[in-house]
């Protein structure tokens, strides 16, 4: 088994440093407005230390796929596609940026032993959009990277191992699902939800997940990209405050890092990290 669910205690993750990132390339809504001024190298590769360090601290093993000059943006691991318990779905990437990062993932999944049952060939599909709500429930976003094509062929993939897959239309602007919703613990979510359809509203109420609300301005400052390590810990930006407030109360431990530089190519912990292992 690789990954149960989006909540299970994290065991094993990949991701890859942000060697060649040198701008924010303008791609999606926050990265427009940092496109004209030059990334700090230090700053990029110290958070990524930083996220390192903190999986290794909770006794997470870390994989790295080393990038390549042309893998700009391989520092978001997680957009490559999704790991469920029967293996991995390899994506399919829009942004012609993004390109060689998909045999690169490909192989290293390879290396890695972790099997490819199912390939977007014909749409578009990326793993920001990808959410479990539960081991057998699945959300995937349509925005700005995934569409109805990619939805429809990870759907078809998912039904043969008894999952229920649902769409999740929102605002292009909030780029992935995972800058709007994500899964914390087993029945709390952090989401904007007047920017999500009601019927996914009404799966979540059916499911008995609770949102800690956000506003909108909260998407583009990574208020809801946020990374489970099971047993009700969490990964935020110590920017997050009113966020990481409430998640204290409901019992969750946060580990706070100061992610600021990161965030300017558009992606937050949740994008740096592709789960290998949950359970």
């Amino acid at each position: 088994m690789f990954v149960k669910n989006g909540t299970a205690e994290l065991k094993h993750v990949l991701t890859s440093p942000p060697d060649y990132l040198k701008k924010a390339d303008p791609i999606n809504e926050i990265s427009k407005k940092y496109q004209f001024e030059p990334l700090n190298q230090a700053k990029l590769a110290n958070e990524y230390q930083a996220l390192i360090a903190a999986y290794k601290k909770a006794d997470i093993q870390v994989e790295q796929l080393l990038p390549q000059p042309v893998m700009t943006n391989s520092v978001f691991a997680r957009d490559f596609g999704a790991c469920v318990k029967e293996g991995y779905i390899l994506g399919r990437f829009k942004e012609p940026l993004r390109f060689a990062e998909r045999a690169a993932y490909e192989a290293k999944m390879k290396a890695l032993g972790i099997p490819k049952i199912i390939e977007v060939k014909t749409g578009y599909f990326e793993g920001g959009d990808f959410a479990f709500l539960d081991e057998k429930t699945i959300a995937i976003g349509l925005l700005q990277r995934t569409d109805q094509v990619g939805f429809a062929e990870v759907k078809a993939g998912l039904s043969k191992y008894g999952y229920q897959v649902y769409p999740v239309p929102a605002d292009p602007r909030y780029l992935h699902l995972d800058m709007c919703f994500n899964l914390i613990t087993d029945h709390l979510a952090v989401a904007y939800p007047q920017g999500l359809p009601t019927s996914f509203l009404t799966l979540l109420k059916k499911l008995k997940i609770e949102i800690i609300p956000v506003p909108e301005a909260a998407i583009f400052k990574h208020g809801c990209n946020l990374e489970s390590l099971g047993k009700n810990r969490v990964i935020s930006l110590k920017q997050n405050q009113a966020v990481n407030q409430a998640l204290i109360e409901h019992g969750v431990e946060v580990i706070e890092l100061d992610i600021t530089e990161t965030l300017k190519a558009g992606g937050g912990p949740h994008c740096m990290t592709f789960p290998l292992n949950r359970s």
